[in-house]
This record gives C-alpha cells, structure tokens and sequence, in this order.
C-alpha cells in the first residue's frame, strides 16, 4: 500500500471525525482546523516531492488489482492540485477563527469544511471515472451545508441555485459513466484509456466526450452553464466563499483536463475546437458580467467565470506549452483569487459594506490593505512581473504557435476589461473619500479590530500576497513544473503503466 496517496483523503476524514467528536468544544475545533489542513499541506507538498523523484505513483485499495479495484493515482498535476487544495485550506482555516460566528462554528463548519476538502483530494487523486462521480457528490453535499449554513434567506437562494444545477450536472455525469461502462466494461481511466483509442464506434465515443463536456462543463461553470455561480458565491461567509472560489470550479477544470487528455483525444479537430470556443465565450462573458456590477465580491465571481476561459483555452489549444500554461494558469488563480475573497470580507468587516458606492477612503485608513489587495488583483489583470502575467503570456504564445488568432486577441482584450474591473474596486473602495450618506441610509459602524484579530485577518491575505510574488519573480522552476505537468498529460503511457502494473507502486 503507497500511504503518501491515502494520506490526502485520510488525514481531512480523520479531522472531521475527531471535530466531530470535540462538537462540544469549538476551541478544539479550531485547533483541529489548523491542525489538519497544515497536516494535508504537507502531505501534499511530500506526495510532490515523490512524484517529481519516482515518477507516477498508484495504489490500489483492498488489494483488488487494477482494473476491478479501486485505484488511487498522482501525476504532477494531480500532486499539484493537492498541494493548492492543502494551501487554500491552511489559509482559510486561519481566516475562519475570525470570520466564521459562534453559530455557524457550534453546526459543525469545521468537520464539513475537512469533508469538503476529503472530496476535493479525492477527485484529484483517483484513477477511476466512478469514483471521480462519488467524490463529486461527498464535495457537493458538504458544499450545499456549507452554503446553506446560516439560513439566510439570500443563502438558500444562493444554496438551491447551486445544488439543482450541481445535480443535473450529476445526473448527466452518472449516465455518461453508465454508458460508458456498457460501452467498454471498465470504469478504470487508464483502462478506459487504452479501450476507447481502439473503439470500433467513434460516433459513440464522441458522444461520450459531449456529454462529459456538458457534465464537467457545470461543475467548471463554463459558457454558457455558469449562471448559477455568481449567483451563490457571494451569498456565504468570506472564509466560505474564498475556498469555494479557490478550489470548487478548479476540480471541474481538473476534470475537463483529466478527461479530455486521457481518454477523449480521437476527435481533437472537434472536441478540442469546440472546448476552444467556449473559452472564448465564458471568458467574454464572465467579464462583461463582473464589469457590470458594483459589490465586490459579485466582481469576484464573475471574474471566476472569465478565468475559467484561461484554464480551458490551454485544453482548446491541446500543445504542451498550452497545457503548461493552463496547469501554471490553474496554480496561480487558486492563490490569487482566494485571497481577493478573503481581502474582500476584510473590506467588509472594515467599512460595514461591500457596495462600492457606499465604500471608499480605505487607502487613507488601511494603506497596508490598499498594497495587499493591488497585489492579487493586477496579478489577475496579467500585469508583469506577477504570477497572472506569466500564465497569460504562456496561454498567448501557445495561441500565436499555432496561429488561433481569434483566441489570443480574445484573451488580450479580456485582460483589458480585467483590468478595468480592478481599478473599479480600487477607485471605488479605496482611493475615493468615502460618501456622505443619511444616517437612516450609511451601514452600521463595525466595531474596531483588536490587535489579535487583525493578525488573524492579515496572516493568511499575507501569506498569499507573498506567494503572488514569489512566483511571479521566480515564475521558471513553477513553469518547469507545469511543463512536466504537461508532458505527463499528453504522453499518457507512464499514467497506464503506472495503475494497470503497478510496477512503482509495489
């Protein structure tokens, strides 16, 4: 048994149990909370280190042999993946000992935020299409409570919205696995792999991908099936929106990676056109969505829309310097878009609002705030030397290679409106006196931090802030790393190997 593959899915099950168990006590609760996800950062980070030095590993559970077992299995990608999964974790589990109220706290917020994060390594990490579908379902149930949290009236709306669109994605996904077991009898991705390149009915087969696409396509909330997200993400406590911006739409892009450079790569001129296409679009849209609104964290969740369109147009291009780009595209967003969620809920807790016309003069009063929200935000506008311009550039030149025209311009110019969107919220919030309002008409005057809670606030939006520049001045090992990503992606054949041998895992 490879133990580094069942760390991940063990260690935020076993947190969960125990703050189960201590439900009476929230300060071994929260102690718990820091405890487990810095424990599954840094399995994360020595799942990498084995993977770079060995190569893939696999393990199978029960000792069934590959394809019948079930089997876990971590490319570079996927050790990736889990190491961003263990990072947002750690900094939200911070964030929350500040953000999240006693009631949320004492209704079990820390054994569903370990369940959520148990789903989110389980889908990186599994190498079986059903079980991809189950962990989906743990991360959706734990996501739907998580929302729902509260019982606000804007959150049920928020939380119904997105669990009905979540479970006809589910529905879809269940039948496309359904049929594809009809089709193959296998349900083993590498076996999948290797039946679906020497199907006799490619029609099929083609099918199959859309029907995925349409699956993956909800849960990444791409054009046009993204309407239920800015819907939702803005209605839950910050340390519950940022994780959920962070991590949740990235598993469905994970998905989409996973599927459509292993097992759907007959029809490419079609299949991988069209995932070009609808970049594009969900890109547009997404950022004429957030240029059109004015409370912060509705900016942010569009933009989550029009990113997504980054991430895709490197699986739409399908070179490895456009899947390298997607890979470094997807590492740098966890980071960068995570922390604007939480340095928005600061700016919440500073001003009593998060409308921008009732916001303003932050810059005066918060300078440090002011440095640290620019930081995420021009890095997500593409601007050099930051993380965002280095995966833009990556995703440009792979464009310009092989002459798709159409997308590169499209991404030059959404960047553009990105960038518009930012200077918004710094004008807006930050840099103009704050309006004079009615007493009847100005928020509620939020009570001044302590000294502790200040720390608690600043560390995890520090902490990202740095991370930010550190790749964005030292981008080349992280690109090597995503080009790796890559090769593994396309070259498929150590990834078979790999689960159907076992030959690393033994």
């Amino acid at each position: 048994m490879n133990i580094i593959l069942i760390l991940p899915i063990l260690i935020p099950l076993l947190t969960a149990a125990v703050s189960l168990l201590a439900w009476k006590s929230r300060r071994v609760q929260r102690g718990l909370g820091l405890v487990g996800t810095a424990a599954l950062l840094v399995a994360g980070l020595q799942l990498l280190r084995v993977v770079q030095q060995e190569g893939i590993q696999a393990a199978r559970m029960g000792n069934w042999p590959a394809p019948f077992g079930i089997t876990l299995v971590a490319d570079l990608f996927s050790a990736i993946m889990v190491v961003l999964a263990g990072l947002t974790g750690f900094a939200v589990a911070i964030y929350s000992l500040v953000s999240v109220d006693k009631p949320r706290e004492s209704f079990s917020y820390y054994p569903l935020l370990h369940i959520l994060l148990m789903g989110v390594c389980g889908a990186f990490i599994t190498g079986d299409i059903f079980n991809l579908y189950v962990w989906f379902e743990v991360m959706l149930i734990a996501s739907f409570v998580l929302l729902a949290l509260g019982g606000e009236r804007a959150q049920l709306e928020g939380a119904i919205k997105y669990v009905t669109l979540n479970l006809i994605s589910s529905a879809i996904f269940l039948a496309a696995v359904g049929i594809l077991y009809g089709a193959t009898g296998t349900l083993n991705m590498a076996d999948l792999a290797r039946q679906l390149n020497a199907a006799p009915h490619p029609g099929l087969v083609t099918t199959l991908a859309m029907l995925f696409l349409i699956a993956f396509g909800i849960k990444a909330a791409v054009f046009p099936l993204f309407f239920w997200l800015p819907a939702s993400y803005h209605t839950p406590p910050v340390a519950v929106s940022a994780i959920f911006a962070g991590l949740l739409t990235k598993v469905g892009v994970y998905a989409l990676i996973r599927v459509f450079t292993l097992l759907f790569v007959q029809e490419v001129s079609f299949t991988h056109n069209l995932i070009l296409i609808i970049a594009g679009l969900t890109m547009v849209t997404g950022v004429l969505g957030a240029a059109a609104q004015n409370e912060i964290r509705r900016i942010l969740s569009f933009h989550i829309v029009s990113q997504i369109g980054y991430m895709i147009m490197g699986l739409g291009l399908f070179s490895p310097l456009a899947i390298a780009g997607s890979v470094f595209y997807i590492a740098h967003h966890i980071i960068v878009k995570t922390n604007l969620f939480l340095i928005g809920g600061l700016v919440h807790r500073l001003q009593g609002t998060s409308q921008l016309k009732e916001s303003g003069g932050l810059y005066r009063r918060y300078p440090l705030v002011a440095i640290l929200f620019l930081i995420p935000a021009l890095s997500l506008a593409g601007i050099p030397p930051l993380s965002g311009f280095w995966a833009k550039l990556s995703l440009v030149q792979a464009g310009l290679e092989i002459k798709q025209y159409a997308i590169v311009i499209t991404s030059l110019a959404v960047s553009l409106l990105t960038l518009f969107s930012m200077t918004k919220i710094w004008t807006e919030a930050f840099w103009k006196e704050k309006p004079e309002t009615s007493q009847q008409e100005s928020a509620p005057a939020a009570p001044p931090l302590s000294f502790g809670a200040a720390m608690l606030y600043h560390l995890p939006i520090v902490m990202l802030a740095l991370l930010t520049l550190v790749i964005g001045l030292s981008a080349e090992p992280i690109f090597v790393l995503a080009q790796q990503a890559a090769a593994q992606l396309l070259d498929p054949a150590a990834y078979i190997e790999a689960v159907l041998t076992f030959t690393r895992a033994e």
